[in-house]
């Protein structure tokens, strides 16, 4: 299954670099980003961004029901991601520590942190209705394409 989901994660790495090529606006890259994962990959009902705003996570851009509009640094799956400055793949929402719950009917999650300049600058965040829907290809796959979103923005506000 991982050289499948790796030869998709290939192909939207194309589409998003497409999408976004020349295109400086980061509010529209980031909408493009999460409509392209949302309508993409398969059993997500949530995909999105959490930008960081004056040390908390603010709601950017995503495609899925209404989320939580502000996260604390360091809880909930979200905010682990961006203090630790990791990736986080979380199979079962209810045995995560902490799990802050916008949508009841998600029950896996992948936080993914874009990194800028040594510093943690939003969070790229996908659920699921399905357990353990995301695995360490889908981790591989997310943070390939955050690297392409990152470098049409190089200079992230």
């Amino acid at each position: 299954m991982f050289s499948g989901k790796r030869a998709v994660y290939g192909e939207l790495a194309d589409q998003l670099g497409a999408l976004i090529a020349g295109e400086p606006d980061l509010v529209a890259n980031t909408a493009n980003m999460a409509a392209l994962l949302y309508h993409a990959l398969p059993e997500l009902n949530w995909a999105g961004f959490y930008i960081v705003r004056e040390g908390e996570l603010v709601l950017g851009p995503f495609q899925g029901k209404p989320a939580c509009v502000r996260i604390a640094w360091g809880k909930g799956v979200c905010g682990t991601a961006a203090a630790r400055g990791a990736a986080i793949l979380v199979p079962d929402v209810d045995a995560f520590p902490g799990h802050i719950a916008c949508d009841a009917a998600s029950r896996s999650e992948l936080a993914v942190p874009l990194v800028a300049g040594c510093r943690v600058v939003a969070i790229l965040d996908l659920d699921s209705p399905r357990l353990g829907r995301f695995d360490d290809a889908d981790r591989a796959g997310c943070e390939r394409l955050v690297a392409v979103l990152l470098a049409q923005h190089p200079d992230w506000p």
